[in-house]
């Protein structure tokens, strides 16, 4: 039996990426190790997130191509369906097991897991399953959650959890938010048979990405049934017969089966009660120092969505945990520099990018030469019969350095990783078009792009 007032070296809070890689390297480093889960183990990105989305999506695209490629041999193509019931089967195959498989591990490296709810009581101890617990330190890294919002009927919102756990797909959802979230989810729901929209209210969505190319996604999602409305902001959600319907605060309404939270991710420090740990939050943020140590107890530190700094990806969120481990192990070092991180939003096809866009260059002062074009005639993306595909790169006036590269089309999402490197290593064309690549793939049309 634990003991029920026990002391350690290092408590983790979440059972994610960020949380797993501090405690197996406080722990391999001798440190007496606990972590606690107040959800299932395994954190957002195995069983909520990245690794069950992209389940669906590959099915999703594998159905697609089929459909693409049935007057060119895929014989019978055209009759396929995506069969949603049956994906998430599949997809239940992966999830299932994690929680166990994550504690397992744990307890293999002489972590002990904990699960409940955690509360701070004092600077250096918690409670949680009725035990105290104290520690020399603590790693905050629980995650993200749906940010609340001051709309009325909000309660009523499903989340991408839910739709990620939907037996069966609904016929007809909206999206409020147009976002990573809404854009993925309404491209895997159109793919199962559902009537999409997407309800943004600013006047682009993913404002992050190329507009130019963010234009063509929304195109081609509308050859697909996915309808973006912009300049909504949605007031209400009412409940009626057969599903909801949402009022825009102009008057205007929609109606669906199900309507989503497509308005962004905040860091979940809910019920932790950080005021008892001295920890006063700012903006539903914690206040962190260079070190990602919370100022106000200096015990604490944060990695993750939880710590909110960077893009909310899992990549950031294994670089910043090292970054934690270091600093618990060695002596607090800040931060370091992640350098250009390459994203993508995996709709069908994905859109990718990396370093500056042309708004950001502008607002910088940084000059920039443009390379853009279709790549639909290229040969990787014209076997598979995808019509939407293009690119769009931003070099260095005279220098012909790398600043920025966008994508769409069907390997955008590996492909950006190679030009991710190129920005890393300071590449410019010339390099670029001297790399030799495996052909034909996405990564040989590279210099074609800089033609």
């Amino acid at each position: 039996m634990p003991d029920r007032d026990a002391t350690y070296d290092l408590v983790v809070l979440g059972s994610g990426t960020a949380g797993v890689t501090v405690a197996q390297r406080c722990r391999e480093a001798g440190w007496r190790v606990a972590l606690i889960e107040n959800r299932d183990f395994g954190g957002t990105c195995a069983l909520r997130g990245c690794e069950p989305k992209k389940v669906f999506w590959t099915i999703a695209g594998a159905v697609e191509r089929a459909q693409r490629l049935a007057p060119h041999g895929v014989a019978g193509g055209a009759a396929l369906r995506f069969d949603w019931a049956a994906a998430q089967r599949f997809k239940q195959s992966f999830t299932d097991p994690v929680p166990a498989q994550r504690r397992e591990s744990l307890e293999a490296a002489g972590i002990e897991a904990i699960e409940g709810q955690p509360r701070f009581v004092a600077p250096d101890a918690l409670e949680v399953a009725g035990r105290r617990l104290v520690a020399r330190r603590f790693l905050i890294a629980t995650g993200a959650h749906p940010a609340p919002l001051s709309i009325e009927g909000a309660a009523q919102l499903a989340t991408s959890d839910d739709f990620l756990d939907f037996p069966e797909m609904p016929d007809s959802l909206l999206f409020i938010g147009g976002g990573f979230i809404a854009f993925e989810c309404a491209h895997l729901a159109a793919r199962a048979g559902a009537k999409v929209r997407i309800l943004e209210a600013a006047e682009r969505p993913l404002e992050k990405f190329d507009p130019d190319l963010v234009d063509r996604l929304v195109a081609h999602g509308r050859t697909l049934g996915i309808e973006l409305v912009t300049g909504f902001k949605a007031k209400a959600i009412h409940p009626e017969a057969g599903g909801f319907r949402v009022e825009g605060a102009t008057g205007d309404s929609f109606q669906a089966a199900r309507v989503l939270h497509g308005l962004g991710r905040v860091p979940a420090l809910d019920g932790l009660q950080l005021e008892a740990a001295g920890v006063t939050l700012e903006k539903g943020h914690l206040p962190l120092d260079e070190f990602l140590r919370v100022r106000g107890n200096e015990r604490i530190f944060a990695a993750g969505d939880a710590a909110g700094v960077g893009p909310a990806l899992t990549p950031i969120a294994t670089h910043d945990a090292k970054a934690v481990a270091r600093s618990l192990l060695e002596g607090c070092t800040p931060r370091p520099e992640q350098g250009p991180v390459p994203s993508a939003v995996f709709t069908l096809p994905p859109l990718a990018g990396v370093g500056l866009t042309e708004a950001a260059a502008r607002e910088a002062g940084q000059a920039y030469e443009l390379r853009q074009g279709d790549m639909a005639e290229f040969q990787s993306v014209r076997r598979m019969a995808e019509p939407c595909a293009a690119y769009k790169l931003l070099l260095e006036p005279g220098s012909e350095r790398l600043l920025g590269a966008h994508l769409l089309g069907p390997e955008a999402a590996d492909i950006i990783s190679l030009f991710g490197l190129a920005l890393r290593q300071g590449m410019d064309a010339a390099a670029l078009r001297a790399m030799i690549t495996a052909y034909p793939t996405g990564a040989s049309n590279i210099s074609a792009m800089l033609k």
